[in-house]
């Protein structure tokens, strides 16, 4: 009797566990796919850059505030937002990312039809806002659903659909936002017809957003770990975060990363065109799409090779490849300019997560409050694009692109200090174990 009712609870045991297992595999192909839909609004974002510019005739810095708006959003949302999931759990901040998210996108309509830059700002600012409170739950959620040793394997494999997102932006702007003027009466009507395509892109996403937050509605999402209390892993726990000198470089240096990545993306139209002269808008559209191709495979094989090097080590030499590629690509012309800027993407690939990880490391119960720094700093694509765009109209495009030199100087300094710091716990590891 004993026997059988062991292996009663046994089995129940292990049904349970494979019925966990199960609502866990759904619940991350579903935040997964919110990774993908805020890569496809960032594609899209330099995409809008170019076609504002032809569409509305406003200059480079003014199509700069697309980049300001939309990244601003990340700083005045990350942290709020990140106490709304702590407070109500991951179910609701999705739900309440994913509505502000449609609303955003349903502000295009009303944009269009008054045919005027300022009111597509202000409905960016709202889409802007859904992506940040989705991206503050969704990070922290994917490391918890499912065990704590697979948690930055999952981070990278949701992260790379981002870039999967960051590459059908493009490609759909280059299909639908630049078609020519000889297809239609005249230019007028070209440009009409461009804007109506931006209206019905912004439409169908919404309406996809909306249906990805029914289905959250419906699923019973797991809330793994709301409740747990992390121990304490010393009495450095205590101290307040900016106190912290490695976390406190991470997010410096997650700043200066992101400046340069929206930077070089949001007037790579704009330099391609210009280097190349016979390359058309939509093709060079098609060749920013493929430089998120790169940018999602040079995820996917980094993360791979991290299994055998440093990450810290990676860093930095990801870093000194693209400050290498940046100086190629303001000292050549022709085609090889467009192509060393394409190269770029490869390399900045593993940077936000590799900061985010190694910036975050030994926190313990502060990891969280932590993360939400991290993605607060994505403000500096704010920042950078109205940095470049200036330069961009008083000298040139080629002159703007100096400025990601800078913000690659920052991250291999980052990287350094890190690799220099791990040196030296290990020299006194050794020492003590001598002792």
């Amino acid at each position: 009797m004993a026997t059988s009712t062991s292996s009663t609870i046994a089995d129940s045991a292990a049904a349970t566990a494979r019925d966990e297992a199960v609502r866990y595999r759904i619940a991350l192909a579903l935040v997964i796919s919110l990774f993908f839909a805020w890569g496809l609004t960032y594609g899209l974002l330099d995409v809008l850059n170019k076609h504002f510019q032809q569409t509305l005739n406003v200059t480079r810095l003014q199509s700069a505030l697309l980049q300001t708006c939309y990244f601003g959003a990340y700083f005045l949302v990350a942290v709020p937002s990140g106490l709304f999931v702590g407070r109500y759990g991951y179910k609701r901040g999705i739900l309440l990312g994913l509505a502000i998210f449609a609303l955003g996108a349903l502000l295009f309509a009303p944009a269009t039809s008054q045919h005027r830059f300022y009111p597509f700002l202000m409905a960016l600012f709202v889409l802007a806002c859904g992506a940040a409170c989705l991206e503050s739950a969704a990070n922290s959620y994917v490391t918890v659903l499912g065990s704590p040793d697979g948690g930055a394997r999952r981070l990278n494999l949701a992260q790379a659909f981002t870039g999967f997102g960051a590459f059908a932006g493009p490609l759909i702007g280059g299909l639908f936002f630049f078609r020519p003027g000889a297809e239609v009466a005249n230019a007028a009507a070209a440009a009409a017809s461009n804007v109506a395509s931006v209206r019905t892109t912004y439409i169908v996403i919404a309406t996809v957003i909306l249906l990805l937050a029914l289905a959250f509605w419906q699923v019973a999402l797991p809330e793994p770990g709301r409740d747990a209390r992390l121990p304490a892993a010393d009495a450095n726990e205590a101290l307040p975060l900016r106190r912290e000198r490695r976390f406190v470089f991470s997010v410096v240096a997650q700043f200066f990363y992101f400046s340069a990545q929206a930077g070089i993306a949001a007037f790579f139209i704009n330099f391609a065109t210009e280097h190349w002269p016979a390359l058309p808008v939509s093709k060079a559209a098609f060749i920013l799409s493929g430089a998120m191709i790169a940018f999602t495979g040079g995820r996917f094989l980094s993360t791979a090779l991290m299994q055998r090097f440093d990450a810290a080590a990676m860093l930095a030499t990801y870093a000194v490849a693209s400050l290498v590629l940046c100086i190629a690509a303001c000292v050549t012309s022709g085609p090889v300019p467009v192509i060393a800027l394409t190269a770029v993407f490869f390399f900045e690939s593993i940077m936000f997560p590799t900061i985010f990880a190694l910036g975050i490391k030994g926190l313990g119960v502060r990891t969280g409050r932590a993360g939400s720094f991290h993605v607060m700093a994505l403000v500096g694509g704010a920042v950078a694009p109205l940095v470049m765009g200036a330069i961009a109209d008083r000298f040139t495009t080629n002159t703007a692109y100096w400025v990601p030199l800078v913000c690659f100087t920052v991250v291999l300094g980052f990287a350094l200090s890190i690799r220099a710091a791990d040196r030296r716990g290990s020299r006194c590891n050794w020492t003590s174990t001598l002792e």
